[in-house]
């Protein structure tokens, strides 16, 4: 099996799905203002910029120190879940996250643009809300307040366009 090397481009724009090991949980939104303080705290660390985001309940270049970075932040607070394989218990994992996470690199701006919508349209996807401005926890209502989406979108995105499942 070839080993996956993540590419290192400095200032590169990224697409990113990450996920939690039990993907019916939903202590992302519930615990969303401490995902919140997550991220503050690692863009203070280490800066980067959100250009879109979504959080649904299961769903530079040394970003991999940023996410695990934001995942510990995150967990630090919470118990530790039942069902932790060995290896995640002796390293001290809690079991919440998968280890790993999916990335994209951004092409050019009409592929920023299908990943922003994207986000926006993922709870939909997922049958959280009829509309995408229904969901609370994504940067649509940013983007709307900031005028670069109408309130009335409702973008449709092809299904496993972006390589989930």
């Amino acid at each position: 099996m070839q080993q996956y090397i993540r590419p290192h481009i400095p200032g590169a724009t990224v697409f990113f799905t990450l996920a939690l090991a039990d993907r019916n949980s939903d202590v992302l939104v519930r615990d969303v203002d401490r995902l919140r303080d997550a991220v503050r705290e690692t863009r203070d660390a280490w800066p980067f910029a959100i250009i879109a985001m979504v959080v649904l309940p299961d769903h530079d270049a040394d970003y991999a120190t940023r996410w695990r970075l934001i995942k510990a932040r995150f967990s630090a607070g919470l118990d530790a879940t039942e069902g932790r394989s060995p290896s995640k218990v002796s390293k001290g994992e809690k079991g919440i996250w998968q280890r790993r996470y999916w990335e994209h690199h951004i092409r050019d701006d009409a592929d920023l643009t299908a990943h922003i919508r994207y986000c926006w349209i993922n709870p939909v996807k997922h049958g959280l809300v009829t509309r995408a401005v229904d969901w609370p926890y994504s940067s649509i209502h940013r983007d709307m307040r900031h005028g670069m989406v109408e309130p009335e979108w409702s973008g449709i995105v092809p299904d496993g366009q972006f390589g989930e499942a």
